[in-house]
């Protein structure tokens, strides 16, 4: 299987978390620079034009790139408090993937500073029409940063559930 895990902003895939996701799959995890590249998405695309994943993940900023990008490669997707709603830094999103495709879990912190919760709620709202197959998971007393027994408990429920 490969696991696509796309970073957030000024972040990267921390070893403990890539070892996680190694039991699943092989995983690819490029860095990307969003503060100075505003087509992150087409870019993820164009990098990996010849893979076909099984399987998106990512958090934050990387959670918006892989809401889009999992409608691209119509695979599941696993996201942890994505910037579905606003980010602090300009990203384009090309046009054929506004349309939602495949299963999307998302795991939303309560208490996410960064990320507000009720924006991402919001967003999913706005998407009923479009019968999305979206499974949220609101974590009390979660913030931005996705400790590793929440992330390792819900890679395994994202698994299980596929």
């Amino acid at each position: 299987m490969k696991i696509l895990y796309i970073h957030g902003l000024n972040s990267l895939l921390s070893l403990e978390k890539r070892q996680i996701l190694e039991q699943y799959g092989d995983v690819f995890a490029p860095t990307l620079n969003y503060k100075e590249n505003p087509n992150a998405i087409a870019d993820i695309i164009a990098q990996y034009a010849d893979h076909s994943f099984q399987v998106i993940m990512g958090s934050s900023m990387g959670g918006f790139a892989g809401f889009y990008a999992s409608n691209h490669f119509k695979c599941p997707a696993l996201l942890f408090n994505p910037a579905l709603s606003k980010r602090p830094v300009t990203q384009q999103i090309p046009e054929t993937l506004k349309t939602i495709t495949h299963f999307k879990q998302l795991v939303l912190g309560t208490e996410d500073e960064v990320v507000n919760p009720k924006d991402t709620l919001q967003f999913i709202a706005n998407l009923i029409d479009q019968q999305p197959q979206i499974t949220l998971h609101l974590k009390n007393k979660l913030a931005h940063r996705i400790p590793l027994p929440v992330f390792k408990a819900e890679v395994e429920a994202f698994f299980n559930t596929l």
